[in-house]
């Protein structure tokens, strides 16, 4: 059985649905990552041009070659590529959509960081006084962690994100509902083929109680 879903794959690239739990690239300690795994299961070798952290799952983009590798990179550099994600939050933003727009430090270096986002669901579990929102999001920019440390500073941290999240409700999280990992997925993506845009979507993988 393949470890890791392809759900698109052109002479250039594949459009994987990486898994929750496995690294995008090898290094010390990780034991298996897409760039392990994928080339031995198509075949041929592959070249990363954008990531995903190692618990957010979702839609990925793989070069099969260098040259495709650098038209990709610079494809997703220009923002040519759209990429969405969806993410279960504690807690319920006043306003049903805009943007955060506020600096992330990135390798030392303060870099601006754009997100937009709107609601889709909320959630209210009065008898535990918790809230939750489901929150699609679109990156206006691409910096390591960016949806999950722009909603943990505006008070709407993702449900299990044990790096910027709320740990005291994750932990309730956990006890009340057995949710253990985090609540990312990079649900859709829009890519330019030829002289059209393609998207690719994938279901987020967890629902909340409308409460409208």
């Amino acid at each position: 059985m393949n470890l890791i879903p392809i759900v698109y794959e052109n002479d250039e690239i594949f459009i994987i649905n990486k898994p929750q739990g496995l690294a995008t690239q090898g290094g010390t300690n990780v034991e298996k990552s897409v760039d392990s795994v994928l080339p031995l299961q198509v075949n041929q070798k592959i070249h990363l041009v954008h990531r995903l952290d190692k618990e957010t799952k979702g839609l990925l983009i793989v070069a099969k070659n260098p040259v495709a590798a650098k038209k990709w990179t610079l494809l997703i550099g220009q923002k040519s590529v759209v990429k969405e994600y969806d993410a279960l939050c504690f807690n319920i933003p006043p306003k049903k959509e805009g943007q955060f727009k506020s600096s992330i430090t990135e390798h030392g270096v303060e870099k601006s960081a754009l997100t937009f986002y709107k609601v889709k669901k909320t959630f209210t579990d009065e008898s535990n006084n918790i809230s939750f929102s489901h929150i699609h999001l679109t990156l206006g920019t691409g910096r390591m962690h960016q949806i999950r440390i722009h909603l943990a500073k505006q008070g709407f941290p993702i449900v299990a994100d044990d790096k910027h999240g709320n740990f005291k409700l994750n932990k309730l999280a956990k006890k009340l509902y057995g949710i253990k990992r985090l609540q990312l997925t990079s649900s859709r993506l829009t890519i330019p083929v030829g002289k059209e845009l393609k998207t690719f979507e994938i279901p987020h993988g967890f629902e909340i109680t409308n409460t409208e």
